[in-house]
């Protein structure tokens, strides 16, 4: 059976053919600076949207700084733009993890499906 751990999209052991996300770029994030004009912005929603599946209502979190990209609207920081960055900071340094099972604990299946397609997750531990 081959184990991995994955976090931040990436796998460890290096058997999987990728490296564990490094703390230096984990700290960067806990210290980004407040975002001053466009090309930051772009950057950080670049890194930010790489990995929106792990963050719950990604697209409601992200809106106020999205919003500002579009055409004709002024780069003006308020405080809902501020809010907004902190908050998809935060949720992306507590995105879920995909970690080795214990088996000595019960494993939980939630499944879903409709009639263009079906989907599985098996989970252990604390359901959120």
């Amino acid at each position: 059976m081959h184990r991995a751990v994955l976090g931040w999209g990436t796998a460890w052991p290096p058997a999987c053919n990728q490296s564990p996300p490094e703390a230096t770029k984990v700290e960067a994030v806990k210290n980004w600076p407040t975002l001053t004009n466009l090309k930051e912005l772009r950057g950080f929603l670049g890194l930010i949207g790489y990995y929106r599946k792990f963050i719950k209502h990604y697209g409601i979190l992200s809106r106020p700084l999205t919003d500002m990209l579009k055409k004709n609207v002024p780069y003006v920081w308020t405080s809902v733009t501020e809010k907004a960055f902190q908050q998809l900071k935060s949720a992306l340094l507590q995105a879920p993890v995909l970690a080795i099972p214990d088996f000595s604990k019960q494993f939980t299946l939630e499944t879903d499906a409709s009639d263009l397609g079906f989907g599985a997750i098996l989970m252990q531990g604390a359901i959120l």
